[in-house]
């Protein structure tokens, strides 16, 4: 015990003497005028922070929360100044005290070799700390703010991913898919054949590394079920018969660049991509889980009736019944093996119904269905829903087996995103008649 104690209050002291030495870097780096030394002070500061516990971090983030702040009275100053003359020299006055010193810190650490990196790998521990720590989320939204102009769609670059592609990157795909996991090498070489394809994001300061990837089925009509476009002994389709590029999966390989826009700026290039190579094909949709619908139905009565119209409340009242959710929980049914093949007619129009309503009515509240929210976002239409879709035990316990059609209608994705942003859910006629 004792020996223990001593070995902790050393390792201690150690962190404390790596973060003092961090600190001093970073003040030196910030106050230092010329360029020529920059990059070095900067490898320098992002040695020091790896050589840091885990641990210690979160007190690097600490600082940076506490001491590299605006000075307020120069805020106010300013502030006076534009209010009795806005002009843009105050304003670029203005601007330039309001922005946080730590937003320049990170900048100058950017230019040490593999800053980029580093910087991700930061956010990534930021975001793990975050919840404990809410003073931080200054320092998070200066992250945020800069790697989004870092990893804007402008400097990214499009691959396709495929069988010949460096080993050490197809290991990368096969351990981020995240929507449908990726069962070995086999697996991988059915996904990556000539009517399957994988196209992912990269940035040049993050050489081989993929920022988000996404799986495209090329198909001769809209698909209704997972299962056939995972099927690793199903034969390559004909090429002469694509009409349908279906977006069955996207995954983020970087979890310190959650919040940074990609999966919406690579679909749109990959969808322009495929129409410009194969002239056969006319409909881009995604086949996507509904992750958030087994919760929904099982959440408070009260707060789900308060997002409906009357009508619609009719109808989920109706459907509820029909289910007899207000006895067993969805939760509890998936439990206890559910099935929908065996369901009955009236239990699958219920949940269907419901599955309608769901989409429709909640996808624009704050706490509607994350892949809904994304797509509809991103401006795609609800096309349709489809029953008995994932029968995997994931598909069950999120959705009872339903997944979702969403369609990429090219020409009025901005249309459709700019209803969605005024809280109208674009869908087709199918998706509002049953319910």
């Amino acid at each position: 015990m004792l020996l223990a104690s001593i070995r902790d209050a050393a390792q201690r002291l150690i962190a404390q003497r790596e973060l003092d030495a961090l600190m001093r870097t970073c003040r030196h780096m910030l106050s230092a005028r010329g360029e020529a030394n920059s990059a070095a002070l900067a490898a320098q500061a992002l040695t020091h922070y790896s050589r840091l516990p885990d641990a210690a971090h979160t007190g690097f983030f600490q600082q940076l929360a506490a001491g590299f702040n605006p000075d307020p009275g120069q805020v106010l100053a300013a502030a006076q100044r534009y209010a009795e003359e806005p002009g843009a020299e105050r304003l670029v006055e203005l601007e330039s005290v309001c922005e946080p010193p730590r937003q320049e810190l990170l900048r100058r650490l950017n230019r040490a070799p593999g800053g980029t990196a580093a910087i991700v790998s930061m956010r990534r521990e930021l975001l793990g700390a975050l919840p404990a720590n809410p003073q931080l989320v200054a320092v998070e939204a200066d992250l945020l703010h800069l790697l989004s102009s870092w990893f804007n769609p402008g400097f990214l670059e499009m691959q396709e991913v495929d069988w010949s592609s460096p080993a050490r990157l197809l290991e990368k795909i096969i351990q981020h898919e995240a929507v449908h996991a990726i069962d070995g090498w086999d697996d991988l070489r059915r996904r990556l054949q000539p009517d399957r394809r994988c196209y992912a994001f990269f940035h040049p300061q993050l050489p081989g590394e993929p920022l988000i990837f996404v799986e495209v089925a090329l198909l001769d009509a809209m698909p209704e079920a997972i299962g056939p476009l995972l099927a690793k002994d199903s034969p390559p389709a004909d090429p002469r018969r694509f009409k349908v590029a279906a977006f069955y999966s996207i995954s983020n390989c970087q979890p310190g660049l959650r919040g940074v826009s990609l999966g919406n700026f690579l679909i749109k290039r990959v969808a322009e991509h495929l129409r410009a190579e194969i002239a056969t094909l006319k409909t881009f949709c995604t086949l996507s889980p509904l992750p958030g619908f087994n919760r929904w139905l099982d959440s408070d009565r009260d707060d789900v009736a308060a997002q409906l119209s009357a009508p619609q409340r009719d109808k989920w009242q109706a459907a509820r019944a029909a289910l007899e959710l207000d006895g067993v929980k969805m939760e509890h049914r998936i439990a206890q093996r559910w099935q929908p093949e065996a369901a009955s007619e009236a239990e699958r129009g219920a949940l269907l119904a419901l599955a309608s309503i769901y989409l429709r009515a909640t996808t624009p509240a704050g706490d509607g269905d994350p892949v809904a929210k994304f797509h509809l976002g991103n401006g795609a239409r609800l096309q349709r829903i489809n029953w008995a879709a994932d029968l995997s035990r994931n598909g069950l316990k999120q959705s009872g087996g339903l997944m979702v059609n969403y369609l990429y209608d090219l020409e009025r994705i901005e249309e459709n995103h700019q209803k969605f942003l005024d809280g109208t859910v674009v869908h087709a006629q199918a998706v509002a008649r049953l319910a």
